[in-house]
């Protein structure tokens, strides 16, 4: 069983050099040095349209990095993998493409989580006039409302003959929670069939796993699933895989009519990508890989998780202990240190002598050397319906930790968080 080197991971990013702690990594990695060399490479070199007689280079980079992205979700083909701007804009296209195969009354049930996964299915739902059903979290300890996580007991009972989608999140980016994927997605199919369903499908957004946990949309038995490259090493660019059963029979096209890709991602893709973009996915997988003497995917990510549980401990058993919680301190998301966590923390600061959770990041900012950040993380709704009641605007303050943080790094957070709540 690998030990993470994470010395020899910090190496291969260039913006780790200058000791500055990045701990508000859920809203974006750093950047691997070899995904820059790879962008610099493609827009120095190659940076002409495809297809053409003299481009023979270019495309072939492009077509590495739908490889790179194909082999990060484990989709059965090259044809099942787009790329587009964002996460936002990929499940957009996705409902947009969906549209002519939703009819009246059909339901769709999504989460609090983030509105990229959320807010093209209630659009879509306004307009074919079908029907939107919450999965609500719950909390788990009485002494912390804030404490919510999502039980697949509250899930099952939304299901019904006119179940037509469920667009569910591997992982909160606030909560930090990751859910069982295959479990959920079994049970929930097995639950579609039980009432008679007669199309159902599983939109999964994995913006907040993908750096964390190994994806397999094979496994897990889903239609589609985004996330952003950006969260994952890479440049600013996102991924989608579409089951390619899925892209011919519930796809309309949305890109030009006089393209014949019924078959194609570019189905679900007006426009091209980023090319340079695009190619620079190809350096992640490798990056990934080398963390690990197997040179292989899973090995790499299970030591990830190991490592990161050990980033995890410190500042989750400091903002949890008992002395933090008297001082108003409250979580979001369960407090036990497993691996259905991720070094994803999200917490406020309640009580008498409250603090805005603004104010706690600028008190990291005016020490500097520390960068964290506070808000609803768009993940506004899920804030905004907890009991009591917070600001949604000031929202919460956000820890998110990748691979690449040591525990030096989180001692030294602890410490200015020592600080602030003193």
């Amino acid at each position: 069983m690998a030990v993470l080197d994470v010395n020899q991971a910090r190496a291969c990013f260039p913006s780790l050099r200058s000791g500055h702690i990045y701990a508000d990594n859920a809203g974006g990695s750093r950047t691997a040095q070899a995904v820059i060399d790879r962008v610099v490479d493609y827009l120095s070199n190659t940076n002409v349209q495809l297809e053409a007689g003299y481009s023979a280079v270019n495309s072939q980079r492009v077509v590495e990095g739908s490889i790179a992205a194909a082999e990060l979700f484990n989709a059965t083909s090259l044809d099942e993998v787009g790329f587009g701007s964002s996460s936002t804009m990929l499940f957009e296209n996705i409902a947009r493409a969906l549209e002519n195969d939703i009819q009246p009354g059909d339901e769709f049930i999504i989460t609090y989580e983030h509105e990229a996964n959320n807010g093209p299915w209630k659009r879509l739902a306004a307009r074919r006039n079908a029907v939107v059903k919450y999965w609500h979290p719950i909390p788990v300890s009485p002494e912390n409302p804030y404490s919510v996580v999502y039980r697949v007991e509250e899930l099952l009972p939304l299901v019904s003959s006119r179940t037509r989608l469920a667009a569910i999140t591997a992982c909160s980016n606030i909560l930090g929670s990751v859910i069982p994927v295959e479990e959920t997605v079994k049970a929930l199919r097995q639950r579609a069939k039980e009432q008679g369903a007669i199309k159902f499908e599983v939109a999964l957004d994995c913006v907040a796993y993908a750096s964390h946990r190994r994806m397999d949309v094979q496994k897990w038995d889903v239609d589609y699933c985004v996330f952003s490259v950006y969260k994952v090493f890479g440049a600013h660019n996102a991924s989608a895989y579409v089951r390619s059963a899925a892209l011919r029979t519930s796809f309309t096209s949305i890109v030009h009519d006089f393209l014949k890709v019924d078959d194609k991602p570019y189905k679900f893709q007006p426009g091209g990508p980023g090319h340079e973009l695009v190619y620079g996915v190809s350096a992640i997988v490798p990056y990934l890989k080398s963390l690990t003497p197997e040179d292989d995917l899973a090995a790499s990510f299970s030591a990830i998780a190991r490592h990161e549980q050990g980033i995890l401990t410190p500042l989750l058993r400091f903002l949890t202990d008992a002395k933090q919680v008297d001082r108003g301190v409250r979580i979001f998301g369960t407090s036990e240190i497993n691996f259905s966590r991720i070094p994803t923390v999200c917490f406020v600061v309640v009580g008498q002598n409250a603090i805005k959770s603004k104010d706690v990041v600028e008190a990291f900012h005016k020490k500097g050397g520390i960068s964290i950040q506070c808000g609803h993380f768009c993940a506004y709704y899920l804030i905004d319906n907890l009991r009591p009641k917070l600001d949604v605007n000031d929202g919460v303050v956000r820890i998110s930790l990748v691979h690449y943080n040591t525990v030096e790094e989180v001692e030294r957070i602890v410490d200015v968080l020592r600080e602030v709540l003193a």
